[in-house]
């Protein structure tokens, strides 16, 4: 199958599956009792079923635009469009009633759901050895994975594992910080054991050790675990990972899978729908423009920095969006609020309309390049290697002895509207190493005056009031709410 990620309702797996838009991990049933006899019986069997892991992910209410919804409280960009519940989001005024924090819920718990079917069923079956370690690799990866993106918005969820499916048990409480981190670590380890380095043309998008280890890397720094972060982060440095020659090689279809993305949810023209383009692009070049970059993230540019560019685009700027477009053209005044869009996740067809053959980014080698260099900063050594690694495939300038203060810039600039930029700063404020709750009070202008973001209790958001609500009490909502 040449691309894994495909429109949920073409997935295999019917008798496997427990779609629905409005299901709730508490409304669900068990995925792996619902199985038929005709299924896990082999090699092929398992192959749909670790497809169907990736169904989810390109989801509007998954990571094409749900997930990037937690970064506009950052400092880079104002909400835009017309949803009035991503206002309150913005401003540190939501409440657990807010429809967008359940919208990814039963989405994440249906990835889970399916992993544990998977590793409930596929090491029973006879086939391949190898093809079966990369299945089982590919589930705990998955598994991981929501289980680490839960953590960083909510803090600690229900934790649903093989023996939760088995006994048909699955109100149960948050885990602990502790049984949070395990599982996450737990997963990733065993993904970065099983996956190969890399794939074939025929199975481009699934996880590999790179996934694997970048996610550990970021997990072992937001855990401050410094040691951890350097080991699993010079792996993904040291292989096949190497960043792209140019920034923007990530950023256009026709080389969207290079050595540097390490993780992307696969998206063709005609057989998935690239939500996040939809989003991004200005409503009258066919987007619904959400999610705007304001001027002072343009600011933190430096001169000739390339990234500029390609990462967003700005009144002036010449830009093709096709033919039916009025074909190349200077971005006009008006076309968006903030006088820019997001550059990045963008690009038309000749004739006009949006290309989907652009991929959604996940993780790129230059993150965890970052992430080192801030692990080597904070732990006393000298992280100038890899921040100038990033820098110099942009035309600029080394840095020497660099400090938080050039990682913090690097990081903004490179990763600019990639849903890192609030998770860093809080990440930040809670070491001391900034005061966020002045960094959000200032006024940035007409899209984004001061806000006032509340220690502790901003760290985290709620947990979704439709989940405390189906729990029968069992689930306690997060402090401060």
């Amino acid at each position: 199958m040449k691309h894994i990620v495909v429109k949920t309702g073409l997935i295999l797996l019917a008798a496997a599956t427990i779609q629905g838009c409005k299901k709730n991990l508490l409304d669900s049933v068990p995925y792996g009792q619902s199985t038929s006899a005709d299924f896990w019986r082999n090699g092929d069997d398992a192959i749909a079923a670790s497809n169907a892991l990736y169904s989810f992910l390109g989801d509007e209410y998954m990571f094409a635009h749900t997930e990037q919804t937690w970064d506009i409280c950052s400092d880079d960009q104002w909400r835009a469009g017309d949803h009035p519940e991503d206002q309150a989001i913005e401003e540190f005024t939501y409440e657990p009633s807010n429809p967008q924090l359940n919208d990814s819920w039963a989405r994440k718990y249906e990835v889970i759901s399916r992993a544990n079917a998977v590793l409930i069923n596929v090491p029973g079956i006879n086939m391949d050895e190898a093809l079966k370690a990369r299945i089982l690799g590919e589930a705990h990866f998955m598994r991981g994975l929501m289980y680490w993106y839960f953590y960083r918005i909510y803090g600690q969820v229900p934790i649903i594992k093989e023996e939760n499916v088995t006994s048909n048990n699955y109100n149960v409480p948050k885990g602990t910080t502790e049984e949070m981190n395990a599982i996450i670590e737990s997963d990733l380890l065993a993904a970065a054991d099983a996956l190969p380095l890399e794939y074939d043309d025929a199975n481009i998008g699934r996880a590999t050790k790179g996934a694997a280890w970048g996610y550990l890397t970021k997990f072992y720094v937001y855990q401050e675990n410094w040691s951890k972060a350097i080991e699993t982060g010079e792996k993904v440095i040291n292989g096949p990972y190497a960043l792209a020659p140019s920034f923007g090689d990530n950023f256009k279809p026709a080389t969207k899978n290079n050595s540097e993305m390490l993780f992307a949810i696969q998206c063709t023209d005609g057989w998935t729908e690239n939500v996040t383009s939809i989003y991004s692009a200005p409503r009258p070049w066919g987007g619904w423009g959400f999610n705007e970059p304001i001027k002072d993230l343009a600011d933190e540019f430096e001169p000739n920095d390339e990234r500029l560019t390609y990462t967003m685009a700005k009144v002036g700027d010449v830009i093709d969006p096709g033919e039916s477009n009025g074909g190349p053209q200077e971005v006009p005044p008006g076309l968006t609020n903030t006088g820019y869009f997001f550059r990045k996740y963008v690009n038309w067809r000749p004739d006009g309309g949006l290309d989907n053959n652009m991929n959604i980014v996940m993780l790129r080698a230059s993150d965890v390049y970052l992430l080192v260099a801030e692990a080597k900063i904070r732990s006393g050594a000298n992280g100038d290697a890899e921040i100038n690694a990033v820098r110099g495939r942009n035309g600029l300038g080394d840095v020497s002895n660099a400090t938080m203060t050039e990682l913090i810039h690097e990081r903004r600039v490179e990763l600019a509207g990639e849903n890192e930029r609030h998770q860093d700063l809080m990440r930040w404020d809670r070491a001391g190493i900034i005061d966020l709750k002045a960094h959000y009070a200032k006024d940035r202008g007409q899209w984004k005056p001061g806000r006032n973001f509340t220690r502790p209790k901003n760290y985290l958001f709620p947990i979704p009031q439709r989940q405390i609500d189906l729990s029968n009490g069992v689930l306690i909502q997060n402090p401060n709410f």
